[in-house]
């Protein structure tokens, strides 16, 4: 019977260490010599300020997704003695609240046992004292073994009653540390110790609502243009530069094709900070000149207009080499139909939410424009849309979600005069100002995954956000 008292000898002498522990340790942790925790003697009241909060909504007025975080002070982010403190103090609560755990589920396993035993002891007993009254009836060996056994167990019976009273007290161990660990989280909160790891956690939750956010923005219409943001100052007075729409969030690759005839000269960085710096990652030198600075970066490939043709090449980067080539039927080149400013802008290839489109004028529609759209691998035309522009009267075009916006200008005081939506088959006049702030804009394309316009601005490259009226989709739309 030894084995038993030796395991309910260690569980006592653990709790024993636990309640010196709670008596002589914790209130020097604490910093305080009573019972009674007064707040407004040991704690500093902090202002809404100074905490950090997070706001969020599907859109704002101009139909913007926005996600705002207000984030605590600098001094706050520091860590004062205090802070370390009580944080020290609250993991050593909380690792004994553990440890009081385990201790317990060994007690409550060890209880029943024993509570097994006494219900034997007590049997036992009872047959004892039957066989005393009548051991005349048995042999004296047999009782003078029952016996013997009787007294073995007869010490356990005092270590019962004591085990019933420290499963108690293990009860009322587990009742105060949880409610000291409500306090001090309550004072860390009320102090404002917050981690810079919690504090990251939740910027990361947030980055994840606001993607959520802007998986639920479906195609907007344009409603304002603001801007332009300088990017750099560099080339002739005409050129393009442009990303990839459907590049992975970790491919933010820059083109640049200086001017608008004789080159076949692509330049590639691998950021846009590499592009300011000028740090180029690789050349490609085309098999063709291209005519304009409408051209296009789509899924990985290059689609420009062959010099002094209605061709349109796709050439991919990542094999160097042309994958397709097509004539745009009856389209007008070489400064036939070209925007306002020249340049061989017949054809203006470009891309939005939808897919590839080439947008140009015909003879058969009087030189107004055409609005096609291409079979992004073949460059088979898919479908057209005869609008009434005079495409010569035109500034630049864009795409956006499958409408086509039209400035009247490229100089200063243009503005978006003009739309028309492929889905509708339908056109308006609009009024949708923005700041031509170089005097000559030579390229205007619209960017789905960046929702900016990148611009070449007399020699400038340039970005202009847009601000689109979106429709939120919501659970039960089909």
């Amino acid at each position: 019977m030894s084995p038993p008292l030796l395991k309910l000898g260690a569980v006592l002498s653990t709790m024993a260490m636990i309640s010196n522990w709670m008596s002589q340790t914790l209130p020097s942790l604490v910093g305080l010599n009573t019972t009674r925790i007064t707040t407004s003697d040991t704690l500093t009241q902090i202002s809404p300020k100074e905490g950090w909060q997070v706001y969020s909504s599907a859109q704002d007025p101009d139909g913007r997704c926005i996600c705002t975080v207000v984030a605590p002070e600098q001094n706050l982010c520091s860590r004062d003695a205090k802070s370390r403190q009580l944080r020290q103090l609250l993991e050593k609560v909380q690792n004994m609240s553990q440890s009081i755990e385990v201790l317990n589920l060994r007690t409550q396993r060890d209880f029943q046992y024993v509570l097994k035993m006494e219900t034997q002891m007590k049997g036992l007993k009872a047959k004892f004292r039957q066989i005393e009254d009548d051991r005349k009836t048995l042999m004296t060996k047999h009782f003078q073994e029952l016996k013997e056994k009787m007294d073995e167990l007869l010490p356990l019976i005092p270590v019962l009653e004591q085990y019933k009273t420290d499963a108690k007290l293990i009860t009322q161990f587990k009742e105060e540390i949880r409610n000291l660990s409500t306090v001090l989280t309550g004072i860390q909160e009320e102090i404002g110790a917050y981690d810079y790891e919690e504090l990251h956690q939740r910027v990361l939750s947030l980055e994840t609502r606001l993607r959520d956010c802007m998986k639920k923005l479906t195609c907007g219409k344009l409603m304002k243009i603001t801007g332009p943001i300088t990017v750099k100052i560099s080339g002739t007075r005409f050129g393009a530069w442009m990303t990839d729409p459907l590049a992975s969030e970790k491919n933010n690759r820059v083109w640049y094709m200086d001017s608008y005839t004789n080159n076949k000269i692509v330049r590639e960085y691998k950021s846009i900070a590499d592009f300011v710096s000028g740090a180029e990652s690789r050349t490609y030198n085309l098999p063709f000149k291209w005519a304009g600075t409408n051209h296009v970066v789509y899924n990985g490939s290059l689609y420009f207009n062959k010099y002094q043709s209605n061709i349109i090449i796709k050439y991919s980067f990542d094999t160097a080499r042309v994958l397709a080539q097509r004539s745009l039927e009856y389209a007008g080149f070489h400064n036939v139909y070209p925007y306002t400013w020249g340049g061989f802008s017949d054809i203006d290839l470009m891309a939005d939410e939808i897919g590839l489109w080439a947008v140009y004028a015909t003879n058969q529609n009087a030189g107004n424009i055409v609005i096609s759209q291409l079979n992004q691998d073949t460059l088979e035309v898919l479908k057209s849309w005869s609008t009434g522009y005079p495409k010569r009267s035109a500034g630049e075009s864009f795409m956006i979600c499958g409408t086509l916006y039209v400035t009247n200008s490229h100089l200063t005081g243009a503005k978006v005069y003009y739309s028309y939506s492929t889905k509708t088959s339908t056109y308006e006049y609009t009024d949708i100002p923005f700041h031509n702030q170089y005097f000559h804009i030579s390229m205007l394309d619209y960017n789905a995954r960046d929702r900016a316009l990148y611009a070449w601005n007399n020699g400038h490259q340039v970005l202009f956000n847009v601000t689109l009226f979106h429709v939120i989709k919501t659970e039960d739309d089909t």
